[in-house]
């Protein structure tokens, strides 16, 4: 799975307790001054702020996905956190966090 590990992006995996289970490269690089890799093993609601962790709450209860943008430091990101799920079982929560370019062409496929 290095083409996760070496992603462009953020790519964070908790179980259903909310606990960080993996976290490649570029999230490790880019959360160095929350921890890191130290990160990993701790619960994501100790990490988020009150508004945050009514979302992941809200995902862990309804599995359904969360999907938004922010722009943080100059950047644009698109933000996915999905149920991650075997068979119907809710094992925990992907995130995904890729920066986008602030104007995006958009195109209708049919």
């Amino acid at each position: 799975m290095e083409y996760i590990e070496k992603l462009d992006g953020n790519v964070i995996v908790c179980d259903a307790g909310g606990t960080i289970v993996y976290m490649n490269e570029t999230a490790i690089k880019n959360y160095a001054a929350d921890g890191g890799a130290s990160l990993i093993g701790r619960n994501l609601m100790d990490c988020h702020g009150e508004e945050s962790r009514e979302k992941i709450q809200q995902i862990m209860k309804t599995h359904q996905k969360n999907v938004y943008t922010i722009e943080k430091k100059g950047k644009k990101k698109i933000i996915y956190q999905s149920p991650w799920m075997d068979k119907e079982e809710f094992k925990g929560i992907i995130e995904l966090s890729l920066e986008i370019p602030f104007e995006m062409k958009h195109y209708k496929r049919d």
